[in-house]
């Protein structure tokens, strides 16, 4: 041991490093330990946030759905306008969530994998649609897609394109707000794997195509998995960018939470609750499908 090296008489550190005491080993030392006061309040304060904030008001949306019981509620879904409004959210959602797939993946393989000037700019630009107001993603597109003098739409209409007040100046505003969510959860995912498995699957032959199927994706699936979920929940709520660009005509144009809105206005509430809640329960069985199929991460 190290303490029959010492001369007589010199002090001896205690020897903690192997102390294998039970009990004593890998304790957290008590100083470090916050008071039960202290966890129960912190407790407290998230659990009320989230209650009164989230829980609460959206509880409140499904107990007016079905205040005046379940024929309220099929009266209100075979109405005509809200039974297109329900399909053309649906087309809508697919093809914005298919979209910001296929691009979100491209996209964060490129700022992962790869180097090139203005990587950087890129990062920050998918960034934007969580900082600008949907309303102001809906009118630049109107001013760069519309027919009259926009940038691009008298061209494009002169082929015989509408973008503006048609469903797909509704899935790029739609595609447009959900850009990050996917891009922004499979970045880190890469970041951490790293590159190894993939460079020695291109060393014994493989090409591109073949590394991403066999290497990259079953890597990152969970990760495109939640971007997607959340993307489709996004899409489904979404409600300034296409008000503008779709001119909410109703059974052209209007979609569910257009919907919600003029059924409001036009004080026909339980039709409004109905949707809404309808709205709001297809983005929680999604969020729950996830989290019953994510595998647990192990310690």
């Amino acid at each position: 041991m190290a303490s029959d090296l010492l001369p007589p008489g010199a002090p001896v550190a205690p020897e903690t490093a192997g102390d294998t005491t039970p009990g004593r080993r890998g304790r957290r030392p008590d100083r470090l330990r916050e008071p039960w006061a202290v966890r129960w309040l912190l407790r407290v304060v998230t659990v009320g946030y989230v209650f009164f904030l989230v829980a609460w008001p959206t509880s409140l949306v499904f107990r007016n759905a079905f205040a005046d019981g379940s024929q309220a509620v099929v009266d209100a879904l075979s109405d005509e306008s809200v039974r297109l409004a329900l399909q053309l959210t649906a087309e809508i959602t697919v093809w914005s969530v298919l979209i910001n797939l296929v691009f979100g993946v491209t996209i964060a393989m490129l700022l992962v994998r790869y180097r090139f000037p203005g990587k950087r700019l890129l990062s920050a630009l998918i960034d934007v649609p969580l900082s600008v107001s949907p309303v102001v993603v809906g009118l630049s597109l109107l001013l760069v897609y519309n027919g009259r003098d926009g940038l691009f739409g008298r061209t494009l209409e002169n082929i015989g394109i509408q973008i503006i007040f048609s469903a797909p100046g509704m899935v790029m505003a739609t595609t447009f707000v959900a850009l990050p969510l996917v891009i922004r959860e499979v970045v880190p995912v890469l970041q951490e794997i790293g590159d190894e498995q993939e460079q020695a699957a291109r060393s014994l032959g493989a090409n591109a195509p073949q590394t991403f199927r066999r290497i990259t994706l079953p890597a990152i699936k969970w990760a495109v998995v939640y971007g997607v979920v959340l993307s489709l929940a996004r899409s489904l709520g979404e409600f300034g960018a296409v008000k503008i660009v779709s001119g909410n005509i109703v059974n052209q144009s209007q979609t569910a939470t257009l919907v919600v809105e003029q059924k409001y206005q036009n004080f026909e509430q339980t039709s409004a609750y109905v949707v809404a809640a309808l709205l709001a329960a297809a983005a929680m069985v999604c969020l729950v499908v996830v989290a019953l199929l994510r595998p647990k991460e192990t310690s």
